[in-house]
């Protein structure tokens, strides 16, 4: 079971994401990424972009994933809620391909902050006792 939620930070928002798997962890903070920017359950699966990127650990690859999704936000307008991540360990490190589904921003969406950047801020990403992983950070609003 994924879910996600933000944390107080003291000049940004900090974002989290769980899951009962890596990959849940993963979709998880991106769907809290574009929540910060939009309200996430008005954007409709009305499109669809593939996303493949690698990361010599998962801290890189976390940060590749979500500097990807923010790309496709700022070139092509386009807001996600939901995604499908999928990671393989390598001999270089990691390998992450993902779909991410949303649609064109609009007024619908209700638009909040704007992030400019990834960062590697408070990046942490662990796996507790009972077995639920957790990814976070604080993108540069």
């Amino acid at each position: 079971m994924k879910r996600w939620e933000h944390y107080e930070h003291t000049a940004d928002i900090g974002i989290r994401g769980y899951g009962d798997t890596l990959e849940e962890a993963f979709e998880a903070v991106a769907t809290a990424l574009f929540d910060v920017m939009v309200d996430v359950r008005k954007v409709d699966r009305k499109e669809m972009r593939e996303i493949e990127v690698e990361g010599e650990d998962l801290y890189a690859l976390l940060y590749s994933f979500l500097e990807e999704l923010l790309i496709l936000h700022d070139t092509e307008g386009l807001v996600f809620g939901d995604f499908e991540v999928e990671i393989e360990k390598t001999k270089e490190g990691y390998k992450l391909k993902a779909k991410a589904y949303g649609e064109a921003l609009s007024e619908k969406h209700e638009p909040k902050e704007e992030v400019k950047a990834i960062t590697y801020h408070e990046m942490n990403i662990k796996q507790f006792e009972e077995g639920t992983w957790m990814t976070q950070l604080v993108p540069d609003i």
